[in-house]
């Protein structure tokens, strides 16, 4: 996989719109568009959609559940994706959240790590064109089998992403975080390629998104994988105060009670100059791929305009 900066799609317009609006992104110093997936659009079909129009750019999932479509269900869609983009194309997965597996789609959310191993080791064989013991043979691997990358937080997966995955796919951490987690990834070998989804807030009113992306942080750290994540890198005393908040059901006092640094080390906020030297921290720190999140923090901003511009400052950066 080709490094450089990239984009979560699909962006706040409505896909239609996403016919002019990707190619300008690429144009402007994006080369990675990857999809999400959580309760607004499956992680495939913005992709199909984005390669039709990006001859060149590079695709990936980050991620596609491994609980919420069977084995043979995701490597036909994986197989699809890498026909339409040949070389072009990463496969993602992971194992979400029990929010998103178990209460919305009624599947136990048993065994992650195991279930995940027996997903990446059943695609490897599938999108290599073999035939599974269980009898699923792909009619139509594809010619350039895609890399297969990990969703991972603690250190069994992130092991699991190097041993077996091509690399590993990273959220809510920050720069020294990068460089904690990523031995574990490469304790396999070289070779495999580091993915962090970044939330990037472009702003002149920093006090304000700030407010905003507390709001944020209540609604994901409290839930447990993160939660269990960020006591692992330390955030267990910082942290300690908004969880035995939201405990209680203070939700406000929980909100109020996230400390400013926590803030500062997993968004990237500030002005676009600002916010493309904290990406570049990311790479120096050990990431590759640094996929931005443009959140509507700032209800102002124009997200492409500030993609566009953040882009920009981050290849001066880079002395392209």
């Amino acid at each position: 996989m080709t490094t450089g900066l990239g984009i979560t799609i699909p962006l706040g317009a409505p896909l239609t719109e996403h016919t002019t609006l990707l190619p300008r992104l690429a144009a402007g110093g994006y080369r990675h568009f990857w999809s999400s997936e959580t309760a607004a659009f499956d992680a495939f079909t913005p992709l199909a959609h984005a390669a039709a129009v990006l001859p060149d750019a590079h695709l990936g999932t980050a991620i596609a559940g491994v609980f919420t479509r069977g084995p043979a269900l995701l490597a036909m869609s994986a197989a699809a994706l890498a026909e339409a983009a040949p070389g072009r194309f990463s496969l993602g997965v992971g194992a979400a959240s029990p929010a998103i597996v178990a209460r919305w789609n009624g599947i136990p959310y048993e065994r992650p790590v195991a279930r995940v191993r027996e997903a990446v080791t059943f695609l490897r064989a599938a999108l290599s064109g073999e035939k599974l013991p269980n009898g699923f043979r792909l009619e139509r691997p594809p010619t350039q089998p895609p890399p297969i990358l990990v969703a991972a937080l603690r250190p069994a997966m992130l092991r699991l992403a190097g041993e077996l995955g091509d690399g590993a796919i990273l959220n809510w951490l920050s720069t020294s975080d990068v460089e904690r987690v990523v031995p574990l990834v490469h304790g396999a070998g070289p070779g495999r390629t580091i993915v962090a989804r970044l939330f990037v807030c472009p702003t002149d009113n920093p006090s304000a998104v700030r407010a905003a992306a507390r709001r944020l942080v209540t609604g994901y750290l409290t839930v447990p994988g993160y939660a269990d994540f960020h006591r692992w890198l330390g955030r267990g005393g910082l942290l300690a105060p908004m969880w035995a908040a939201w405990e209680a059901g203070a939700r406000r006092g929980a909100v109020d009670a996230v400390p400013e640094r926590v803030l500062d080390e997993l968004f990237v906020i500030g002005t676009p100059q600002e916010c493309a030297a904290h990406v570049h921290r990311y790479v120096h720190s050990g990431v590759d791929v640094p996929v931005l999140s443009f959140l509507p923090l700032d209800p102002g901003r124009d997200e492409v305009t500030d993609a566009l511009a953040v882009a920009a400052a981050f290849t001066r950066g880079s002395g392209g």
